[in-house]
């Protein structure tokens, strides 16, 4: 078995793993690089394999960075079947529409810029066409990809759908289980269930995005939030989050429901202002047999929407978005993109940092070169629309609602195995730093084959 790592290699975004089996190519993820704007559409462009020659696609869950560059692999030439969890299709389908619609978008406003035609990255019609090779599975159901693949998933516990993978591969005469995590999630995470951990693999492929860094304490974050929200709406400012429309902007509103059920908020109006957002909390409301037993017992045994409460309102119309600018007293508005690079956050941002009343909540985690890491790093002047606009908010991040596992988890992953069977590690969707200590760590564990690709490295294991 060969791997070739294509993307999310020594950087966050841009999933991408080619695996060649028995003379087929199976391709896990196939994902958006988010960062500079000349270099990302630079790499979503090209590939590091002919798309034509791939024969099957194993998609981990639903987040742009791991699907969003399917109706490019379509358009391409890939012709096979995506495999993913049921849940993950109909996010997918929600998402992959919306990105082809800012692609559009985008393309039209360049054009007018440059007076030049630009093609967009995908359109509408290759999003459809990418959705009818979509075959959705359930969790702990094993089925065959190819002659001598089997392939099971496994609740990552990262969002709706996600999915750990293991492959089990006949391979010359012999069978080896096989691991790729996608994205790890974490225990006691509000919603969906813990994690079901991979376990005795030969070969992992694994994310490292916080592997040199711990994450705040779950159990004080609604403490944190409330404190936050309490403390700007006494001076009168709003809290506007930049949130990933699907999972943090749905695990924000529950901790938001519980804390207005429990009346620790004060009585201000919260909006969530992004149509994908809407959307999405759709389709967590059709997949209710992926929530925990607290969300079951706090809200769906009474007949409660954990996504709706009294003072929350869902904004789709772009008018009704931009009425929002208008608001003078207290409020917060949570809107995508995650990370500040597009979409209806930027025009929010944009209105309301200047004012030190308010607050730029930061609930994820900002890839490097992105608006959100910027802030996150503490630049008091960003460039928003090609302007430049002076900081004077606060900026607060609430590290405990990253979905990802921290160092610590990612450790206890690996204690779950053994040294002596799995051989071969390598660790994938993250930047080098971390990534680098997160190595080190596995090998104080007595782990020895431990891997930091490079883009386009190929193994044979």
């Amino acid at each position: 078995m060969k791997i070739r790592f294509c993307g999310a290699a020594q950087e966050v975004t841009g999933s991408q793993h080619l695996l060649t089996v028995n003379g087929k190519k199976i391709l896990l993820d196939c994902g958006m690089f988010q960062g500079r704007r000349a270099e990302t559409r630079r790499k979503n462009e090209t590939f590091e394999f002919t798309p034509a020659e791939v024969d099957k696609l194993i998609l981990s869950h639903a987040h742009i960075d791991h699907s969003g560059n399917i109706p490019t692999l379509v358009k391409r030439g890939f012709d096979g079947d995506i495999f993913s969890t049921r849940a993950t299709v109909d996010l997918c389908n929600i998402m992959l529409r919306d990105s082809a619609h800012i692609q559009e978008k985008d393309a039209e406003w360049l054009e007018k810029k440059r007076g030049e035609k630009i093609e967009p990255l995908y359109r509408l019609e290759d999003v459809e066409k990418a959705m009818q090779q979509f075959v959705g599975l359930q969790y702990l159901r094993p089925f065959t990809v190819l002659p001598g693949v089997q392939v099971t998933f496994q609740d990552a516990g990262h969002i709706l759908g996600s999915a750990g993978v293991l492959l089990e591969i006949e391979e010359k005469g012999k069978t080896r289980r096989c691991g790729f995590s996608g994205d790890i999630g974490r225990n006691n995470l509000p919603i969906i269930h813990d994690p079901d951990y991979l376990s005795d693999v030969e070969v992992l492929i694994m994310e490292s995005t916080y592997g040199n860094r711990e994450h705040a304490d779950i159990e004080n974050l609604a403490d944190e939030l409330a404190t936050i929200v309490r403390a700007v709406h006494r001076r009168g400012g709003k809290i506007i989050v930049p949130a990933f429309a699907i999972g943090r902007t749905q695990a924000l509103v529950y901790f938001l429901h519980k804390l207005w059920d429990q009346n620790r908020i004060p009585d201000l109006p919260i909006y969530v202002d992004s149509p994908l957002a809407v959307d999405a909390t759709g389709v967590y409301r059709l997949h209710p047999e992926c929530f925990d037993r607290e969300t079951h017992r706090l809200f769906l045994e009474d007949g409660q929407d954990p996504f709706g409460f009294k003072r929350l309102n869902y904004i789709r119309d772009v008018e009704d978005s931009k009425k929002l600018n208008e608001i003078k007293t207290p409020c917060m508005i949570i809107s995508a993109s995650g990370m500040a690079e597009t979409g209806r956050i930027l025009h929010h941002l944009k209105n309301n940092i200047g004012d030190p009343r308010n607050c730029v909540l930061l609930i994820g985690f900002m890839a490097e070169h992105t608006l959100g890491r910027r802030l996150a790093d503490g630049a008091e002047a960003v460039k928003i629309f090609g302007e430049i606009y002076q900081r004077r908010c606060e900026v607060r991040q609430l590290s405990g609602m990253s979905a990802h596992a921290d160092r610590s988890d990612l450790l206890d992953f690996l204690r779950r195995h053994d040294p002596g069977k799995l051989k071969h590690i390598f660790l994938v969707h993250g930047e080098l730093e971390p990534m680098t200590a997160l190595a080190a760590g596995i090998r104080s564990l007595g782990f020895q084959n431990v891997y930091t690709p490079k883009e386009g490295e190929e193994f044979e294991v």
